[in-house]
């Protein structure tokens, strides 16, 4: 793995950055994180599994990547996916897997042009972290999920304190904007033993 491009992506300090830095990794993303045992996305996937039935539930993978994670919920049965990310290069990678009906590039640090309470359930893996979204997004994840929805999705260690992602979540269940159904501690990157929480809302009724 090209410890370079890795250490680009966590320590970008602007979206510009990070952009040129997946540009020139989405070829070999898959492989690389494979090699690094990335399992962020299998965590996250048999979470989601355990409190969404419906197979042909809409489900967002935002910030798909490569659809790692889309990919799961596509073996596991789970046919109607949309995916979102901010690298066109990534999308591109996407795309190819076949698994999702729609494709945008879009920035989910920025409003999103989707209508409310459209998604039955939302699924972001390895998007909260550092260098990337942070937790002022969450709002427009409940905003594009329907009532009673599920937002699934991992904060990496250390960014769950350091980056008031933690505080950001309990904000919003005081508002009552959702409830946290599960709350774990998983492997996120296993060759450099980094964990993360996947986190499991349910959006208020």
């Amino acid at each position: 793995m090209d410890k370079e491009i890795f250490n680009k992506v966590y320590n970008a300090e602007d979206h510009e950055v990070l952009m040129d830095a997946y540009k020139d990794w989405a070829g070999k993303y898959d492989s690389d994180l494979a090699e690094e045992g990335y399992v962020a996305p299998a965590a996250s996937a048999a979470v989601l599994q355990n409190y969404l039935d419906d197979k042909n539930a809409y489900i967002l993978d935002a910030g798909c990547g490569t659809g790692l994670v889309g990919e799961l919920l596509a073996k596991a049965g789970f046919t109607n996916q949309d995916a979102l990310d901010y690298s066109r290069e990534m999308l591109d990678e996407a795309a190819q897997k076949g698994i999702y009906k729609k494709l945008f590039q879009a920035d989910l640090t920025k409003p999103l042009d989707i209508a409310d309470n459209t998604y039955d359930a939302i699924i972001c893996v390895g998007t909260f972290t550092y260098g990337h979204v942070g937790p002022d997004a969450f709002g427009e994840l409940i905003r594009v999920t329907r009532n009673g929805g599920y937002i699934c999705f991992t904060v990496r260690e250390g960014a769950y304190e350091e980056h008031d992602y933690r505080k950001h979540m309990l904000k919003l269940e005081g508002e009552g904007c959702w409830e946290l159904e599960e709350l774990r501690e998983a492997d996120y990157i296993k060759g450099d033993n980094v964990t993360c929480k996947v986190c499991l809302y349910r959006v208020a009724k």
